[in-house]
């Protein structure tokens, strides 16, 4: 039997990404957003508050990075995502991560996570029940470690952290259970 939970968001599993730019004085800036998803071949959308420190500096420089957090640099990512660069100027600093610019876009990217995209600012959406920076990315960077004998990112090594809403939880991704476009290939020669 299922049981009412109400109106929450029960989407499950979440990524943890960080999203980097720059401030106005060219300091790197970072934030944790789970509220983030691929919207097309070569874009991602991000659905963070207009009133974020770094969507105010992806506003102004019409660029960002996103990475992909992992297990070894969990904490930090938590940080990021816990203070706020509209009270912390300058987060790296209490980190002592390390942030490179871009030879891209002008934005930073953050060393530390294992895979970057680099994006330029496509479009904002801003309607009554929606606000969502829309990036066009233009390069992705990944650790070579990560790469399968393929040179394809292999999940299992990326180590990705997930984001559980129901209890507030990260957890790690990576056991492989199928392969897309072909789990539900032999339902499909049944029902022809």
């Amino acid at each position: 039997m299922k049981k009412n939970l109400g109106a929450i968001p029960a989407v499950y599993p979440m990524p943890v990404l960080m999203v980097a730019a720059y401030n106005e004085d060219g300091t790197p800036n970072v934030m944790n957003a789970a509220w983030g998803m691929i919207c097309g071949m070569d874009k991602i959308a991000l659905f963070i508050d207009e009133d974020h420190k770094t969507t105010q500096d992806i506003l102004q420089k019409k660029a960002f990075t996103v990475s992909i957090a992992d297990k070894a640099h969990m904490d930090v990512a938590d940080f990021f995502g816990i203070a706020t660069g509209n009270k912390m100027p300058d987060k790296f600093a209490k980190t002592g991560y390390h942030a490179t610019k871009s030879e891209r876009v002008d934005a930073p990217i953050v060393e530390e996570f294992p895979l970057t995209m680099e994006c330029e600012l496509a479009e904002v959406v801003d309607t009554e029940n929606m606000y969502c920076i829309v990036g066009k990315i233009v390069n992705t960077m990944v650790d070579e470690e990560t790469l399968d004998e393929k040179g394809k990112v292999d999940p299992s090594k990326l180590d990705a952290l997930i984001f559980d809403q129901f209890r507030s939880g990260y957890y790690v991704s990576g056991e492989q259970v199928g392969k897309a476009w072909n789990a539900g290939a032999k339902l499909m020669k049944e029902s022809k």
